[in-house]
């Protein structure tokens, strides 16, 4: 007879006591003087705090990336390995701290007896951030470097929470700021410069002006399958430029609009967007996309970074269907970006979640990187 499930803590908070009341207590006794950093950083639905029951099948329980220096990874790595694998309790909040081999994923596996297989992932800072974005950690981030970092991977940097963090001596001194290794890393990564920031807004207009007339267009001519896609699109597009007026960075399809509701702007354009899905004909979804559309200019206009812009809607050219001529809102903001190299990017290409949904790409930082050929 199997044993009931335990209920359900979110992981941040389930690796956080795991931390607090397991490993730090193994750290403290047996490497006193050791600093180091602790967190719930990286890949995962709970470091995102999206994890629910169901996500506990696999790659979730009480786990945690503990950070050192080159030096201490060197001389403490494989002692501190064997250190929780001999100490760790067998299970920590009626979750196994004993996990499967990772091929290549690992599951929370029963254990019987002998050291526990944890998965505290013991690594440095750089080798973290190598590992996510495939850029070296004391470089310094230029600016067509931000074009090529996935946001789902910019979230698994910015996102979490750190537990504890003393450690310092790497880039600008580390505690010499007052900012421990892993708070500069995420104080670095926060959001975007403010000229990218300009362009990917910018691009995303573009994006929405590419197709603003095409789903009444496809309606009218009795194509209701590609109008609802088109309509479809769009709002996925409203969705990506909220997040961008919003200043936050957007998680991949699971998540996306997960995240987009607990965007302050969410309350108000949800909604709306909600009405373009559900309506019936292309009439009824042309009302609703040209009101978000409404709702996104005036958004715009909030933000203060042009002049304020005309957010009414009007035909297009001689053709009887309702757009905003997105392109003016492109156009204006481009005009806001001061540094040479980002105002001659390519007009409307953008980041590359702007470029590209595939999933291939934006998982490999490596063939990311490739992309900033794109942009030279």
């Amino acid at each position: 007879m199997s044993e009931p499930m335990p209920e359900f803590v979110p992981g941040l908070r389930l690796s956080e006591a795991f931390f607090r009341e397991a490993v730090q207590p193994i750290l403290a006794t047996e490497f006193p003087d050791l600093r180091y950093a602790a967190a719930l950083m990286g890949y995962g639905s709970d470091v995102l705090g999206y994890d629910t029951r169901i996500s506990t099948d696999h790659e979730w329980g009480p786990r945690l990336l503990l950070f050192l220096d080159d030096r201490a990874i060197e001389t403490y790595a494989g002692a501190i390995d064997e250190a929780l694998r001999q100490q760790l309790p067998p299970t920590f909040g009626g979750y196994s701290t004993h996990f499967s081999v990772a091929d290549p994923i690992q599951w929370r596996a029963p254990w019987e007896s002998g050291p526990v297989n944890h998965k505290v992932w013991i690594q440095t800072v750089g080798s973290f951030i190598r590992r996510t974005l495939d850029f070296e950690w004391g470089a310094e981030i230029g600016l067509l470097d931000w074009l090529v970092f996935p946001e789902q991977r910019l979230l698994e940097i910015t996102q979490g929470r750190v537990f504890h963090d003393d450690l310092g001596g790497g880039l600008a001194g580390g505690l010499a700021d007052g900012l421990g290794e892993l708070a500069t890393l995420r104080a670095r990564f926060a959001y975007y410069p403010r000229d990218i920031w300009l362009y990917l807004l910018a691009a995303q207009w573009s994006a929405i002006a590419q197709e603003e007339a095409f789903m009444a267009r496809a309606g009218d001519a009795g194509d209701d399958l590609g109008s609802r896609v088109i309509g479809a699109r769009q709002v996925q597009r409203l969705m990506k430029l909220a997040f961008l007026m919003e200043r936050r960075y957007a998680p991949y399809s699971k998540w996306f609009g997960a995240a987009f509701a607990r965007l302050p702007c969410a309350g108000e354009l949800g909604p709306v967007l909600q009405n373009v899905l559900a309506a019936e004909n292309w009439q009824t979804r042309e009302q609703h996309l040209g009101a978000a559309y409404t709702q996104l200019a005036d958004f715009h206009n909030a933000l203060q970074i042009t002049e304020p812009l005309d957010t009414g809607l009007t035909n297009y050219y001689d053709r009887p269907y309702q757009v905003l001529f997105a392109d003016r809102f492109a156009e204006v903001i481009g005009q806001q970006i001061e540094d040479p190299v980002i105002r001659a990017l390519p007009r409307g290409l953008g980041a590359i979640d702007q470029i590209s949904h595939n999933v291939d790409i934006l998982c490999d930082a490596r063939l990311c990187g490739r992309l900033r050929a794109l942009f030279a």
